[in-house]
């Protein structure tokens, strides 16, 4: 699967992450590389320092006449590939790659992806685990974990790779073939990027594209969006349920059991209570984790044993404390709507709810059944609190606040014993933080802070 890069010009547009990794790879296979950031020097000095070779940088801008005169464009999932010097350099015949398309060709071994709207890292985790519980060589990587171009750096190696995927990773992929691909659902989401819903749902819709006749597309049946791409695919459909049994599939039995059947085989693995995972949402998530640890040869045994034990993934519906009585939740990374109605869904405790952030275009009124008769108080962030106040008013009391930490000390507050402290932030993080993984670590911190100043606490 490997290219011939030696002596090509390939331009690395973003030096974050996937970025650096682009560029490493693309040095050590020989290539003449450039990176292009819009940042400054100053903001990428540590990212700067570790790469391995001799780069040309033009930072602080982008140049059109370094699009036009690459043999190669890298770009990271950040940038926005109608940007205009893209479109130019597309035009003129030039290959434009996301950072997943580069490490996937210089790696050996079988794919299985995992995209949608919500619960991506959760899943992508899971099956991972399964496949290592079960003494299998698998390694997470794509839009966590390790990027693609790191792995390939270092030889990889691994039999299987399971990528989470973006629509920013799938909107621009060429050969990327996942054997396994997972679409878990598609809900409004980066409509700020992607212009609506179509456009969303078809890039995600791409991790297909490369599958052939012997491949799974693993399918969640009670979405509506991604049960309609069963019609459109050539590879073998699996769907998984939670709300209707299946003739052949994944699903919740009228006993409760999570159940697989399959080419003859019809098989209880757990009680869906035995589900470690909180919530409705993550149930659907360990279904799809069941359809692709069984296509995989993961026993039912192997499976339950991991379903029972997993207790889910940093910044997820991660369990911070418990203070005076009340629980602390971190979901940072619900960064849409209909994440943060799914957090909030999970719970059957009165919550004080910490939302906001910067708004990716999203309709918040549909927040509000998810919030009456559930929430005590709303307690409004960033950029997007003016937005949400209008949508919400008369669903819940709502209140500004100033800063994370300061939500924080107003929702211990307001919180009662035996109440749950949310953040489901339903907005992107970047107006106040790096991204959803420093939100998260600032809110933890936080809490941390509340018990520092003397309440027993139990972490």
């Amino acid at each position: 699967m490997t290219i011939p890069l030696a002596d090509k010009n390939v331009l690395v547009v973003g030096l974050a992450r996937s970025g650096l990794a682009a560029a490493n790879l693309l040095l050590s296979r020989g290539a003449r590389v450039r990176v292009t950031d819009l940042a400054p020097a100053e903001k990428l000095s540590e990212r700067l320092s570790r790469l391995e070779g001799p780069v040309r940088l033009r930072l602080g801008e982008h140049r059109l006449g370094d699009f036009l005169e690459s043999d190669l464009i890298v770009v990271s999932p950040g940038v926005p590939h109608d940007q205009e010097c893209l479109v130019q350099a597309r035009r003129r015949g030039v290959p434009v790659w996301p950072e997943v398309e580069l490490g996937y060709r210089f790696l050996e071994g079988d794919f299985i992806g995992v995209t949608g709207s919500n619960g991506k890292t959760t899943t992508t985790t899971l099956i991972g685990e399964l496949l290592r519980q079960a003494g299998r060589d698998a390694e997470v990587a794509g839009n966590i974990g390790k990027p693609l171009s790191q792995l390939a750096r270092h030889g990889g190696g691994y039999r299987t790779y399971v990528l989470e995927l973006s629509s920013f990773q799938l909107e621009a992929i060429d050969r990327l073939r996942c054997r396994h691909a997972i679409v878990l659902n598609v809900t409004a989401d980066h409509l700020d990027r992607h212009g609506d819903l179509e456009r969303y749902a078809a890039a995600k819709e791409r991790i297909f594209n490369r599958q052939q006749p012997g491949d799974f597309a693993i399918l969640n049946g009670d979405d509506t969006v991604t049960a309609a791409m069963a019609g459109r695919r050539t590879s073998k459909v699996v769907f998984f349920s939670r709300r209707r049994q299946l003739e052949e599939g994944v699903f919740i039995d009228p006993q409760g059991r999570v159940r697989v059947s399959w080419d003859g085989r019809n098989e209880p693995l757990l009680e869906a209570g035995e589900v470690r995972l909180r919530g409705s949402h993550n149930l659907e998530n360990v279904l799809a984790a069941t359809a692709a640890g069984f296509l995989s040869g993961v026993s039912a045994a192997e499976m339950a044993g991991c379903f029972r034990t997993f207790a889910g993934v940093e910044h997820r519906l991660e369990h911070v404390a418990r203070i005076g009585g009340v629980e602390f939740y971190n979901d940072s990374k619900a960064t849409n709507v209909d994440s943060a109605c799914k957090a909030l869904e999970a719970f059957r405790e009165p919550l004080v709810a910490i939302l906001g952030g910067r708004d990716k275009g999203a309709d918040f009124r549909t927040l509000r059944p998810a919030l009456e008769g559930r929430v005590r108080t709303a307690l409004l962030l960033g950029e997007a609190a003016p937005k949400l106040e209008a949508a919400l008013a008369g669903a819940v009391p709502l209140e500004r606040c100033t800063s994370l930490p300061a939500a924080v000390r107003r929702a211990f507050a307001l919180a009662r014993p035996g109440d749950v402290v949310l953040l489901a932030p339903a907005c992107a993080s970047f107006d106040m933080f790096e991204d959803y993984e420093h939100r998260g670590r600032v809110f933890k911190e936080a809490v941390r802070e509340l018990a520092r100043q003397g309440e027993e606490v139990d972490s």
